[in-house]
């Protein structure tokens, strides 16, 4: 195997010939590349007889399910990845277009050690990835990722003889089977199912109909151009517009969901949008009474409140911060016996006996409507003010380039590590801990806090604060912390802000 080289020239013979893949393309726990502009079709076969490699290098029976997202190009890149792991003598099990989460359902369901998912997730469309893994119901992390670009990019792929094609099918009626199980709605529910024209399209109106719940559609035709927003539940725009649609129908709620499925967004019947960190807070309530002293999961970006909720307090539950990416939590849940993580992105991770660990929306999707059945008293907007309240951020993402973005962080985590050490004070308050575990959580005297990482799939930072005394002192929260980010150059302008 040559090379990759990180460029090569668009519109050339070289182009359709050599391998290209930008480096920065490896992230933490995928991987994620402008197409064509960072990675061509030979640079993704590339991949894929690197992968195929690594599976090799690993023992692992070589059999892989391999899926692909609902945009324009995936098809292509799909076919260009399975070529290489054919070349590296997988056996390839192709189950067509799917939603990641199915990926990961078809690793148990065909036996398939491996899984290798083309999707962009929930990025624009211009972007596509693969997020792999060969430990179900597991990823690959940050130490798998970069021993496969070693690989890769050091041209160490080895073709093997062994390779083979199949395409499967029934892998979707059998993931939706699965998500269903024997599960019908005692109570009747009018949800707004928003699926931005993605991948979800495809399932979950069905899925709802299914369980004995009344859909309001939105968006549900598939459309790779997204005519109408980029499906992504923890983006405001699409957040408004589940809103929009709750008042104009007067639905019970809103479930929406990005490009690839994994992950689900909330809108109450009030139109009020429950950010995922606060939803997974409501669900382990829920859970927590059926299975007591239960460990949950929550990332760095996620609400204090896993922690200090006295009915999670009185049920025994035990709270675990861990790294914000689908990688690390999958592992974490599984490393700690969690029943449940739970991401502020929209990531829900159910082990057994609810799920089998992976993040799914769909499975979260079921699991919300299931614990509103439990609770036939209580609309979704009941559900939201029995939460001790605070007062939190949108997740909010300014401009750092790939290759700045670690290097910046680095250099705001000493200078909030050297705040608190200097006594110096956030919004007016000292600062208890700055907890580095990924990026910095810097929690004052009250508990309340501010959060600044590096994103692992785009060149930004990420930013979220949350109060649990008002809306003026999140904000005081924010403006603290943007302050020390705005001491950086290298960092831009934010997607979205209060």
């Amino acid at each position: 195997m040559t090379r990759p080289l990180p460029t090569v020239t668009p519109n050339t013979w070289e182009f359709l010939r050599d391998p290209m893949i930008a480096p920065t393309g490896f992230r933490e726990y995928d991987a994620r590349w402008k197409y064509p502009d960072e990675i061509n079709l030979p640079g993704i076969t590339a991949l894929g007889l690197g992968l195929g490699t690594q599976i090799r290098a690993h023992g692992i029976d070589p059999v892989i399910a391999v899926g692909n997202d609902y945009r324009d190009y995936s098809l292509a890149i799909k076919n260009a990845l399975i070529l290489g792991l054919m070349q590296a003598g997988i056996h390839v099990k192709d189950i067509g277009p799917c939603l990641s989460p199915m990926a990961y359902f078809a690793q148990f369901h065909l036996d398939a050690p491996a899984v290798a998912m083309v999707t962009a997730s929930h990025n624009p469309n211009g972007w596509t990835g693969v997020k792999m893994g060969f430990e179900r119901p597991l990823t690959h992390g940050p130490d798998e990722m970069a021993e496969l670009r070693d690989i890769v990019l050091e041209g160490r792929g080895q073709p093997h003889e062994g390779g083979g094609y199949e395409f499967v099918d029934g892998v979707r009626e059998a993931y939706l089977d699965d998500l269903a199980g024997d599960f019908r709605m005692t109570r009747k529910l009018r949800v707004v199912c928003a699926t931005g024209n993605g991948t979800a399209s495809a399932f979950a109106p069905e899925l709802f109909e299914r369980i004995g719940v009344e859909v309001i559609p939105s968006h549900n035709r598939l459309d790779y151009t997204f005519p109408h927003y980029n499906p992504n539940p923890e983006a405001m725009e699409m957040l408004h517009d589940m809103a929009a649609t709750v008042r104009a129908t007067d639905a019970d709620f809103a479930l929406g969901f990005d490009g690839d499925g994994d992950r689900c967004g909330v809108v109450d019947d009030e139109g009020e949008e429950i950010f995922a960190d606060k939803v997974g807070v409501i669900l382990a309530r829920d859970l927590s009474a059926l299975y007591p002293n239960a460990i949950f999961v929550a990332d760095v970006k996620s609400t204090g409140l896993f922690a200090s909720d006295p009915v999670l307090r009185r049920n025994g539950a035990k709270a675990d911060y861990w790294k914000t990416g689908h990688s690390h939590m999958k592992r974490r849940v599984k490393q700690l016996g969690a029943l449940a993580g739970f991401e502020k992105s929209g990531h829900y991770f159910f082990a057994e006996p609810v799920g089998r660990g992976y993040d799914c929306g769909l499975r979260a999707a079921v699991e919300i409507c299931k614990l509103m059945d439990r609770n036939p008293s209580m609309s979704m907007s009941d559900q939201r003010r029995a939460l001790p309240q605070t007062w939190s951020t949108p997740t909010m993402s300014p401009y750092c380039a790939d290759t700045e973005k670690y290097s910046v962080l680095k250099r705001i985590v000493a200078r909030l590590v050297a705040m608190q050490e200097a006594g110096e004070t956030v919004a007016g308050r000292p600062i208890a801990e700055v907890v580095t575990v990924n990026g910095a959580r810097v929690i004052l005297d009250n508990g309340s806090w501010g959060l600044v990482r590096a994103s692992s799939n785009t060149p930004n930072l990420v930013v979220v604060c949350e109060s649990g005394e008002s809306e003026a002192e999140m904000r005081a929260i924010f403006a603290d912390i943007d302050a020390v980010i705005r001491t950086e150059p290298g960092v831009g302008a934010y997607d979205q802000t209060i």
